[in-house]
């Protein structure tokens, strides 16, 4: 992952924490990667974090539940659990893969919906909700 107008190439980086990711962007982006980690943190509060491929990683019970990181456009957020009909039609503007969502800088980012998105759990290959994830929707 290289950001080259901030003289950044996140493969050079070991990133031990999320502070110290987050950290490595400029102002502008960090106030947004934190406010997508509080967002997300509010939505599992019994949720871990640690660092996974270089990005923040969030965990529940020692399993990697989502990522979320910085690019030079956009925030990446996967993955992305499949949900209903009009789950469906919310997230279809910032898809950019199957189960990758895409959110332009140069937007407004749309937190509620991360916060759906994160208490959507994500689905077996057998189509059913993963049972170790479904415990937090319950928080609210």
């Amino acid at each position: 992952m290289a950001l080259p107008e901030w003289g950044i190439t996140m493969a050079d980086h070991h990133f031990a924490t999320v502070d110290g990711y987050i950290g490595s962007f400029p102002v502008d982006v960090k106030t947004i990667l934190q406010e997508v980690r509080r967002t997300i943190r509010n939505a599992v509060p019994i949720a871990g974090e640690t660092t996974t491929y270089q990005i923040p990683t969030i965990t529940l019970d020692g399993t990697a539940l989502l990522y979320f990181a910085g690019w030079k456009h956009h925030i990446s957020f996967y993955p992305v659990p499949t949900g209903d009909e009009a789950f469906e039609q919310q997230v279809e503007p910032y898809r950019s893969a199957k189960s990758t969502l895409k959110f332009p800088l140069s937007e407004p980012i749309p937190y509620d919906l991360i916060k759906q998105v994160v208490r959507t759990p994500p689905r077996t290959a057998a189509g059913q909700q993963a049972h170790t994830l479904i415990a937090f929707r319950e928080l609210g």
